[in-house]
């Protein structure tokens, strides 16, 4: 039997509407930190604008790669500059001097080793900045940022900013020494992770405070005693490079 055309035309209007009340609103870390322009596709506006850059983000890419860094996360997203990149008339992108890239070697081994275990996969919001850019977006004068020491991240799995700190905050305190890093937390679920020297900054619990103490006294999680860093191999390459 048919439908009279008057009810088929309301069922019709209606199934879009209930199956978009299914769907929970998508989780987006990076939307407050990633703007049109600093995403994929703006990465790949960036890329084909100068047929130089291509050489340079391979060279940059194989670099990683030969000293076992490569995939830790995705090479493109390690060429994000600042989120204010825009009021700072700055590219959104930028390959890094080659004499910096050692700095940012020991940083991955330590995502790849210790935070991706505990947190799940992230997602890096900022990583090098030239030094205009640097002041421009209000860094430290000496900020890791500016020796590409430094990735700032977010947590790419759901997860509360508490929560995220309980796990980050004990991984510091128990390993974080034998690999020289520093951990700093923004607002929200953004973090710093640099290979610089071992301390630590930033909020402590929910709201405010400074450092990891309230948090990392009550365990959230089991955290395993930290591997030794892996030793970069002896190599007459200037640009070996060596934990900091």
């Amino acid at each position: 039997m048919r439908l009279p055309v008057t009810l088929s035309v309301l069922i019709a209007c209606a199934a879009p509407a209930q199956a978009q009340q299914a769907y929970a609103p998508a989780w987006q870390p990076t939307a407050a930190y990633v703007t049109a322009g600093q995403d994929e596709p703006g990465y790949r506006s960036w890329y084909m604008a100068a047929p130089w850059r291509a050489a340079q983000v391979k060279s940059f890419n194989d670099y990683l790669t030969y000293y076992g860094v490569g995939g830790v996360v995705p090479t493109w997203q390690l060429l994000r500059t600042a989120s204010q990149w825009q009021p700072c008339g700055a590219e959104p992108f930028e390959v890094a001097p080659v004499s910096e890239w050692p700095n940012l070697v020991q940083t991955l081994r330590y995502i790849r080793d210790r935070v991706i275990p505990a947190v799940g996969p992230v997602e890096p919001v900022s990583v090098y900045r030239n030094p205009q850019l640097n002041i421009c977006a209000g860094g430290a004068r000496e900020s890791a940022h500016r020796y590409m020491q430094a990735v700032d991240m977010v947590p790419l799995r759901p997860i509360t900013r508490e929560a995220l700190m309980h796990d980050l905050c004990a991984l510091h305190a128990h390993g974080g020494e034998s690999y020289q890093v520093g951990l700093g937390f923004y607002a929200f679920l953004r973090f710093h992770i640099d290979s610089r020297k071992f301390r630590k900054w930033g909020f402590a619990g929910s709201s405010d405070g400074v450092g990891c103490g309230p948090v990392a006294t009550v365990a959230r999680t089991t955290v395993a005693a930290a591997p030794a860093p892996a030793t970069p191999t002896t190599l007459p390459d200037p640009l070996s490079p060596t934990p900091k």
